[in-house]
């Protein structure tokens, strides 16, 4: 499990993160909210090492990752960015990128790497995808693809920042279905969110951040009956009961 114990951090001198402590449990799927430039990313990027912490402790499964490999940071947790660039290759090759955290360069897959692809493609419902280059896919068959990738890398926490933007809202269901599955079969899955629906249907804990603090930590209900989104969003955060439980919605 990956810790973050009264973090700080920020870019430039300038601090974006204060006294963060949140942990990501196994068989969860976290969402964090917040508003734009509140630190969303910025924790990720903590978490993982990318942006180092000016104060604080980060720990995974009980070490701290300053004294790890990036090599065995990404053996432990896998990281789908926002912004990604479109690389001429094959999706199936992509996935296989997924694998680079296990090999030795120059890389040579195994019959064993090329399987574990195999079911990465297959669990995200792409193997019809794997010959087809990225460049042809639409975006949401590129963002299976991408989490593909991050289950071939067979790590105990993925981190996905925005993985719904730009999605109808079919892949939009797709992925966050897929999400709530990886979670299921043991993985810590971290996403950030706009979407406060999505959010409160598909996440066992929610994180809001504020200003760079966090401003709440709990259950979708916790969280909900707290009043903390409406203040934060400058929104009335409203809900429903239907057959498939609460369903949320907004109203200005």
């Amino acid at each position: 499990m990956i810790e973050l114990k009264n973090v700080c951090s920020g870019y430039g001198g300038r601090t974006i993160l204060q006294d963060i402590s949140v942990s990501f449990p196994q068989r969860s799927v976290t969402v964090l909210l917040g508003s734009n430039g509140c630190g969303k990313s910025t924790l990720l990027k903590t978490a993982l090492g990318l942006v180092p912490a000016s104060s604080g402790a980060i720990l995974y499964d009980g070490q701290e990752i300053r004294h790890m490999s990036l090599r065995a940071i990404a053996q432990k947790a896998a990281y789908l960015s926002q912004a990604r660039n479109i690389p001429n290759i094959t999706a199936g090759r992509m996935v296989l990128h997924g694998r680079f955290p296990y090999l030795s360069y120059p890389r040579h897959y195994s019959r064993a790497d090329r399987e574990i692809v195999r079911q990465a493609l297959e669990r995200t419902g792409s193997l019809d995808l794997g010959d087809r280059q990225m460049s042809e896919l639409s975006g949401g068959q590129r963002q299976k693809i991408y989490i593909s990738m991050a289950l071939a890398q067979q790590a105990q926490t993925i981190f996905m920042d925005e993985p719904t933007t730009y999605l109808d809202v079919r892949h939009q269901l797709d992925t966050m279905r897929i999400a709530r599955e990886v979670a299921q079969a043991g993985a810590a899955v971290v996403l950030v969110l706009h979407d406060l629906s999505l959010a409160l249907r598909f996440g066992d804990q929610i994180a809001v951040l504020d200003q760079g603090r966090l401003a709440q930590l709990g259950t979708p209900e916790e969280v909900f009956a707290s009043g903390v989104l409406d203040r934060v969003f400058d929104v009335r955060v409203c809900r429903m009961e239907t057959e498939d439980g609460w369903h949320y919605y907004c109203q200005t």
